[in-house]
């Protein structure tokens, strides 16, 4: 896509001006195609991630069209959270600096009304707010929509899947007919479809692909670690790369509080944001962050929607997110506007499923990096040392200790000696002593599919061996089912009995595609597949069986909640009086 810059798009010498204050060049994929016809009065879809310049791609309009004469609401934006509405706010602010006259007014949960009734009084004509809080003043007659003439709605799909369908529609109905529609979504679902279907006349559908906007960027790898590990490795990775500015995203409340805790406690300048706290703690907290007074910020996805930092150093997946465009979301703060950026993610057992799924989504390359070694550290810890010392002797900021020096020199020491001492008293002072962890030790060689790089499917062991052959289930004795498979593994495999049979409808692949995807393994581990009326039994290579069963637990097949633990099939010949199930085999588990 060719580039263009903000003068060719038709903009005021007031935005111009701002846009150029606040360090902007050349105009993003997102805004060049959407700027134009929102302008013109278009209704406009718009399909970007964060980090694309959306918010300038509709705010840019907005102070354009809105009247600094006219002291009514005239736009009015909807965004999912408070974080995003107050982050919009302050950019809207901004494109505003020298258009005169022009008003921008916050309006969510968490703040007093009467401040908010005040600010309305004054006369904002661009309110940007989160639906549930709109609804409130609309009810109320605080807020008038009768000269409304553009409605934004930013991150749709996030406000649906937020539970906002209603308050959006009525919100969207109190509005004049005459108004214009800017919606932009991350993906259009069939409820999106429907309020554009409803609400929008003949509009201009914007498309800006998630890996043509933020991947790019983006330096990514990955870092297979037993998830006992994770904090240690988290803070080898946060000491070999020396990070001072960085975001880690944590996938429950729970998790950040703890990993924070844990940070803290390591002597890391570190700080949480999650939905728990209260509106003022994480504006503050937010603000403190911009301001770089806390290196690491260690939030969930919900808390961090909406922040918007500069030259943010690199993002940490301390676990991988189910939905791969949450994984786009949280890398791309970081490698914004151009710049280069780092994104590591800790993945260990099921998240390998996932990050298959992040890698076909984004189309790119995430190769593995090992976990640091200890003697890595040492020596990147001791190069930092040499050069802090090598810079205060050349800036000669030190006071001489000869006497010091003579002293031990007497007492007998030779002075390399002395030298070694004092560098390991300061070396032991300066570091955090690394923990000893299982990947420390040496271990046997893992299978192939997790020594390469992942491009979207791990490699096959052989060029023409695919997944294992099986035959439709055929009918036997005991309202059961068994699959006969060409087994790629001996007869020392383990079987392992599933919570799910014939009665929920799988099939020998729905198993197949659940130990592949989730737990990363290639399909020549699987073996023999018996799938009887209540539960079935799959055949793994030994070495894999631990990681397997691991991995699905808790996942869902066929609608139902996976429960696995290892069980014997029953024999051939078999017939379950009362349903299924093995029988109970003496010695062995059942």
């Amino acid at each position: 896509m060719t580039q263009k810059s903000f003068s060719e798009l038709g903009l005021s010498p007031e935005v111009l001006k701002a846009v150029e204050r606040m360090g902007f060049e050349q105009a993003s994929p997102i805004q060049a195609e959407a700027i134009p016809p929102i302008i013109e009065g278009r209704d406009v879809i718009g399909q970007s991630q964060t980090g694309s310049g959306k918010t300038a791609a509709f705010g840019i309009p907005a102070v354009e069209l809105a009247d600094p004469t006219n002291r009514a609401v005239q736009v009015l934006m909807m965004c999912p959270t408070r974080e995003l509405a107050s982050q919009v706010a302050e950019e809207i602010s901004k494109l505003a600096h020298f258009k005169k006259g022009i008003r921008e007014l916050p309006i969510f949960g968490g703040q007093s009304y009467d401040h908010q009734f005040r600010g309305l009084k004054a006369g904002p004509q661009i309110v940007i707010g989160t639906p549930g809080r709109l609804i409130d003043h609309i009810k109320q007659g605080t807020l008038a929509l009768g000269s409304v003439r553009m409605v934004v709605l930013d991150e749709a799909d996030r406000m649906l899947d937020m539970g906002f369908r209603d308050d959006i529609e009525k919100i969207l109905e109190s509005v004049p007919a005459e108004r214009q529609i800017v919606l932009f979504s991350a993906t259009v679902p069939p409820p999106i479809r429907k309020i554009i279907e409803r609400f929008t006349n003949n509009p201009v559908t914007v498309r800006i692909e998630a890996t043509a906007m933020n991947i790019p960027a983006i330096e990514q790898s990955y870092v297979e670690v037993d998830y006992r590990s994770k904090t240690e490795v988290l803070c080898r990775l946060l000491d070999l790369h020396e990070v001072r500015y960085g975001l880690i995203f944590g996938f429950t409340k729970i998790q950040v509080d703890s990993l924070t805790e844990a940070l803290i406690a390591r002597g890391y300048n570190a700080d949480k944001l999650h939905g728990d706290m209260t509106q003022p703690m994480r504006e503050r907290t937010m603000k403190r962050f911009r301001d770089r007074k806390i290196e690491l910020l260690v939030a969930t996805d919900v808390a961090a929607r909406g922040l918007d930092v500069d030259d943010l150093e690199i993002v940490f997946n301390y676990e991988l997110p189910h939905d791969a465009e949450d994984y786009v979301h949280r890398i791309g703060r970081t490698g914004r506007a151009g710049k280069s950026g780092k994104a590591i993610s800790l993945v260990s057992g099921r998240e390998f499923g996932r990050l298959q799924q992040i890698i076909r989504f984004t189309k790119s390359k995430i190769p593995r990096q090992s976990v640091p070694r200890l003697e890595e550290l040492e020596q990147k810890h001791a190069s930092r040392l040499v050069e802090s010392l090598h810079n205060t002797i050349q800036a000669g900021d030190f006071k001489p200790q000869d006497k010091l020096l003579e002293d031990l020199i007497e007492a007998g020491h030779a002075p390399g000696e002395i030298v070694s001492a004092l560098m390991h008293l300061l070396a032991g002072e300066s570091s955090r002593a690394p923990e000893r962890i299982a990947e420390d030790d040496p271990r046997p060689p893992r299978r192939s599919a997790r020594d390469v790089s992942f491009e979207g499917r791990p490699p096959r062991h052989d060029r023409d061996d695919g997944p294992p052959k099986m035959t439709r289930p055929r009918e036997s004795s005991g309202r059961s089912h068994s699959v006969d498979q060409a087994p790629r593994i001996d007869e020392s495999g383990v079987w392992i009995k599933f919570n799910v049979g014939d009665n929920a409808g799988v099939t020998p692949g729905d198993f197949v595609g659940c130990i592949a995807n989730e737990a990363g393994v290639p399909r020549t581990v699987i073996g023999g597949i018996q799938i009887l009326a209540t539960v079935s039994f799959v055949q793994v290579a030994v070495e894999c069986a631990d990681q397997i069963l691991d991995a699905v637990q808790g996942v869902r097949l066929r609608g139902r909640r996976v429960q696995a633990i290892p069980g014997l099939p029953p024999r051939r010949d078999f017939k379950p009086p009362h349903g299924d199930g093995p029988p109970t085999r003496r010695g062995r588990q059942r």
